[in-house]
């Protein structure tokens, strides 16, 4: 059976009312995020582990090989490739595969056992400025460490002449790393919240049944409470985007095109996963409940608060099932590294595949029957 289109635009005009209409709700779908970001752009601050490292040994010595370890050591970094062109190092920051790069030069030994100065250079990914700006610190301890244990008798300790640099966010300022990622977690807020309780409170007013009666599709139900809900938070998307480069000062270096389809993909997740709600719930109160039971464990395995490499083993492959971990890579890179769709195709597939099960599982629930169990 076709869909109708006049039957979906009556709805919507229909939720878009009853959204709209009271003043407590337009406060929470316009001023509540700009509040939040503002809130978060000012007040949060984050620690490491297992960092990625990228090292450039071209020196190829005892020494060097024993530099290494002590950052491997400690826990702090983990080595995800090796080379000894300096040019592998750029393309593994440039893709987001390292972290941080170590590059020890020829005669670094010589240098070293020569009581000279010995050149080591340390790049970091300034687009993660938390994990960035703890890294450096843990760097210039374990190089300081090196040093004073490798130096000659009588030489003064500290025989390493460190560099170190940040690419992207050359000042490591946590607000390029903080905002862009509370973009993500506020449309998530704002999806959750309209949606779950869309349902759910058309059965508390007695209108449902009344619907449900009607030539109503569950197909043209759904459209019909989602595309309100979708309008409104690609306009909160706009406005915080727009207060996040021109108030904060965050560059946006992507194409919008990159960000756009990532951005509607994880609205559809965000409104999939309320509908489920809101069809599973009987009562307001219990879908604002398990909205937050949702909530919370997305945010704290998105990455946002926490280092996904610092997680056990078994939450790191759960994170690859939540969406907000995909839509932050997908944010950050397009603010701070300016990555293309040839970078980020995987975490735009990995959402589209959550939001269109999330919606066929909700669909499937409305067909079912909302509230049954």
């Amino acid at each position: 059976m076709s869909l109708d289109a006049r039957r979906i635009a009556e709805l919507s005009r229909k939720e878009f009312v009853q959204l709209l209409r009271d003043v407590r709700t337009r406060a929470l779908i316009f001023v509540a995020p700009i509040i939040q970001l503002l809130l978060f752009g000012y007040a949060v601050r984050t620690d490491i582990r297992d960092t990625a490292l990228y090292v450039v040994d071209r020196d190829r010595t005892a020494a060097t090989r024993e530099l290494v370890d002590a950052f491997v050591n400690t826990g702090y970094f983990r080595v995800v490739g090796s080379s000894d062109r300096s040019a592998d190092l750029v393309r593994a920051l440039d893709a987001g595969h390292a972290v941080t790069g170590l590059e020890i030069p020829p005669g670094f030994t010589r240098a070293l056992e020569g009581g000279q100065p010995a050149a080591v250079q340390l790049l970091f990914d300034g687009a993660q400025s938390n994990t960035a700006t703890i890294a450096q610190g843990y760097a210039a301890l374990i190089v300081g460490a090196y040093a004073r244990v490798h130096a000659p008798p009588g030489a003064a300790s500290g025989g390493i002449d460190l560099r170190m640099r940040a690419w992207f966010n050359p000042t490591l300022e946590s607000r390029h790393y903080n905002v862009p990622g509370v973009i993500a977690l506020l449309i998530l807020l704002m999806c959750l919240t309209l949606t779950s309780l869309a349902v759910v409170r058309e059965r508390e007013f007695g209108t449902l049944d009344q619907l449900m009666v009607t030539p109503l599709q569950p197909r043209e139900f759904l459209l019909g409470k989602t595309l309100p809900v979708a309008l409104i938070a690609l306009v909160d998307l706009a406005v915080i985007t727009v207060l996040a480069v021109v108030w904060f000062g965050i560059p946006f270096r992507a194409p919008i095109l990159v960000l756009i389809p990532a951005s509607l993909l994880f609205i559809l997740t965000g409104i999939g996963m309320g509908l489920l709600i809101s069809t599973l719930a009987q009562t307001q109160q219990e879908a604002f409940m398990t909205m937050f039971l949702f909530l919370l464990p997305s945010i704290i395995l998105s990455g946002f608060f926490y280092p996904i490499t610092s997680m056990p083993v078994a939450f790191q492959w759960l994170t690859v099932l939540n969406p907000v971990r995909h839509f932050l890579a997908v944010v950050r890179a397009s603010f701070l590294r300016g990555e293309g769709v040839d970078g980020l195709w995987s975490e735009i597939a990995a959402l589209a595949v959550i939001g269109t099960t999330t919606m066929a599982a909700a669909l499937w629930r409305l067909r079912r029957g909302p509230g049954t169990t």
